[in-house]
């Protein structure tokens, strides 16, 4: 009886030290600022800000279209928990400004990562005399695909910075320091986008997908054609089919841009009929579930995005 009474005695105590460790454990992750970002973009940014100094979520589920996404119930109380919430701008997601009405500012921080950002005009055609328009100004037809445009991405990651200041002073020199060095990645990507863009036999973009690289197009001087319209469940119309299939002939590209994580059918179609290629570019709104899981980042998306354009425009590489 005795040798059962300490092997019980024995076998609680280690239950309680185990369940001890597994609460200091969870204590000390709970202390970590939690951070919620509509977008993969703003995930990537502000995971690399964080560090190890916070808890970083993306709202979307890898592989989701985000056009068409509503916050979930769920979703929206995941929000109302956090201490910082990073949303890309009122044209990605208009259901922000409605919710963002039940956020308690004293609780939580809120960043428009578009602030100061200065918007295009959506469309099916752009070229590098594209009109801009700040974020303040009300309307509909903006482009909201800001994080195509690399100088965007540094305004993007000094806002998103500004947040995590507001919601952890205590690790304010941290966050600086990681957030320099993120700008410093995305100085050096645009750099090689301007140097790998600059000799190309063509400055002609044609896109079989839905009018998502306005802001790429607008800053590296490329003659940007979608077949869509700025939302990626915009059907194109026959004339506008037909359209496209006169630009391919008349620019004399052989290469046609078919979006990842969309279906490149549309796009397969007019290759096949005017007998060009087809390349992919990654819009880089989401990711799949496989790069989600290798934790692939946005300059990794941008820099196979240089080595497709720089194929599909013909340009020298350097």
């Amino acid at each position: 009886m005795k040798r059962v009474f300490w092997l019980v005695f024995f076998a609680m105590i280690t239950l309680a030290i185990m369940f001890a460790g597994c609460a200091r454990h969870e204590q000390k992750q709970s202390t970590k600022l939690q951070v919620i970002t509509s977008l993969f973009p703003l995930y990537d940014f502000a995971r690399t800000i964080a560090g190890d100094k916070g808890e970083v979520s993306l709202l979307l589920p890898p592989g989701m279209e985000p056009h068409s996404y509503e916050p979930k119930p769920d979703d929206i109380m995941r929000i109302r928990k956090a201490g910082l919430f990073i949303y890309t701008n009122r044209y990605m997601e208009p259901w922000a400004e409605t919710l963002l009405k039940g956020i308690d500012r004293r609780k939580a921080q809120v960043v428009d990562a578009g602030h100061g950002v200065t918007y295009l005009k959506a469309g099916m055609d752009a070229g590098h005399d594209h009109v801009g328009h700040s974020a303040e100004e009300h309307g509909s037809g903006m482009d909201p695909h800001i994080w195509l445009d690399f100088g965007n991405d540094r305004i993007i990651v000094a806002n998103i910075l500004a947040g995590f200041l507001l919601a952890d002073p205590a690790n304010a020199a941290y966050y600086r320091a990681n957030a320099a060095g993120l700008d410093a990645k995305l100085e050096a990507l645009d750099q090689r986008y301007q140097r790998g863009l600059a000799s190309c036999s063509t400055k002609v973009f044609l896109h079989g997908g839905h009018f998502a690289f306005g802001y790429m197009a607008h800053r590296y001087g490329l003659e940007y054609h979608s077949l869509s319209g700025v939302s990626s469940e915009s059907e194109p119309s026959a004339s506008r089919m037909t359209a496209m299939v006169r630009q391919i002939k008349q620019s004399g590209v052989r290469y046609l841009f078919a979006e990842e994580l969309l279906s490149p059918r549309l796009t397969e179609t007019l290759a096949e009929e005017t007998g060009v290629g087809v390349l992919k570019i990654h819009g880089a709104h989401n990711l799949g579930r496989d790069d989600f899981k290798r934790g692939v980042t946005f300059i990794e998306l941008m820099e196979k995005n240089l080595n497709n354009l720089q194929k599909g425009l013909g340009c020298r590489m350097k």
